[in-house]
């Protein structure tokens, strides 16, 4: 048991698992920078808050087929399945040129990231020793990270240079790599079944577990933050007079890949609450900070803040939602997790773009208001520590 506990976690199946994730975090990221002007073009700008909200709410919605299927049919065909429907839709986006085509093909993409990270979760979870898992997770982190700093930095030269059109393709070709990898993973499900129509029914029990229900709520407050982030950056950059909107989030993504580097370990040495606790501090903090400054300066500085909050607060969060799932359902598990992060930022998104409306001087109010709701699940926290202490007496 303990050469089982110590063993390296870094092997060729994880790194695999991390390179293709890589790619796939690149191929839907490095269009979301560029949406908000190419929704402009086609007549929608009141309608920027739906750039996120329609991709988070069938990713949310899938959720619970993605977790079933994980946890039944395996999680190598589920993770495909994902990358798949990015391969298809960078593809469509050129040709379906209307506000309904958009839109129709933004709910569509959502799919996507319904059904690889869920499958991608509970596959490191099979692989990688429990009391590694927080390294694990945030060294997985860390690379999906890397692929939203490329992907957006990557998709705004490959627009301005090649048109937006091209970009589209190019996010095709990141999805179609990283399928090629998941196609040579061994299968970890023990009892894995044969797909069969059945698999797509889902009863009540099947849309949430229960047991990680309070990871699923800190989700969900917390990553409201990145709904609004993603709907107003763009904008606040281009107002700023910065002309990749991609940087701010090359910056968030270059401190949160050496925050989860320098603190790998940290949430298997000194506990998942503690470091979740410091995350959420320091994610509210950097919205004040993008709220407060209006410069290019400041924008840097929120960034980089962000991500290191994010960069600490992520890890723990996953590692955490597996300590209170069982191992039969760990699918279920991290399927629950990933409907609260996209309630979170969809949410996020439509209030952003409710009350933003193109008028620029509301963004720092909004700002300040998603602030609160961060904190708020510091709160949460402790009344959860509260609670569970009182039923052990």
């Amino acid at each position: 048991m303990d050469s089982e506990q110590n063993r390296s976690i870094y092997t060729l199946p994880f790194f695999l698992l991390c390179a293709s994730t890589l790619l796939f975090s690149a191929s839907f990221n490095m269009i979301i920078p560029e949406l908000p002007n190419y929704l402009s073009s086609l007549g929608g700008a009141e309608h920027k808050g739906l750039i996120i909200s329609l991709f988070t709410l069938t990713a949310g919605i899938s959720r619970p087929f993605s977790g079933k299927l994980t946890d039944q049919w395996g999680r190598v065909p589920v993770m495909a399945i994902g990358s798949i429907v990015c391969v298809i839709c960078g593809f469509l986006y050129p040709i379906l040129s209307s506000l309904s085509g958009f839109f129709l093909l933004r709910l569509v993409h959502g799919f996507s990231t319904g059904f690889k990270p869920t499958a991608t979760s509970a596959y490191i979870a099979d692989i990688i020793p429990s009391n590694r898992w927080g390294e694990a997770l945030g060294m997985h982190g860390l690379c999906y990270s890397i692929g939203s700093a490329v992907g957006p930095a990557l998709g705004g030269f490959v627009a301005q240079t090649y048109g937006i059109n091209t970009m589209f393709y190019f996010s095709s070709l990141f999805a179609f790599l990283s399928i090629i990898i998941v196609f040579n993973m061994k299968e970890t499900l023990k009892t894995k079944r044969p797909f069969h129509t059945s698999m797509l029914s889902i009863s009540k029990k099947d849309i949430l577990e229960v047991r990680v229900l309070p990871a699923a709520i800190v989700m969900l407050l917390c990553y409201s933050a990145s709904g609004v982030i993603l709907t107003l950056i763009p904008d606040w950059s281009e107002n700023l007079g910065v002309l990749n909107k991609g940087l701010f989030f090359t910056v968030y993504t270059v401190a949160s890949v050496a925050i989860r580097l320098l603190s790998r370990k940290a949430a298997d040495q000194y506990g998942r609450i503690i470091m979740m606790r410091i995350g959420i501090v320091i994610m509210a903090l950097s919205l004040f900070v993008l709220g407060f400054g209006k410069s290019v300066n400041y924008l840097i500085l929120g960034a980089s803040i962000f991500g290191i909050g994010s960069g600490i607060l992520s890890p723990a969060l996953n590692a955490w939602t597996i300590d209170l799932s069982e191992p039969s359902h760990r699918g279920r598990a991290m399927a629950t997790m990933y409907i609260a992060l996209e309630a979170g930022i969809g949410f996020g998104a439509l209030f952003a773009g409710y009350i933003y409306q193109d008028i620029m001087n509301r963004v720092p109010q909004i700002f300040y208001a998603n602030a609160i709701v961060v904190f708020i699940a510091l709160l949460y926290i402790y009344y959860w520590e509260k609670t569970k202490k009182s039923q052990h007496y």
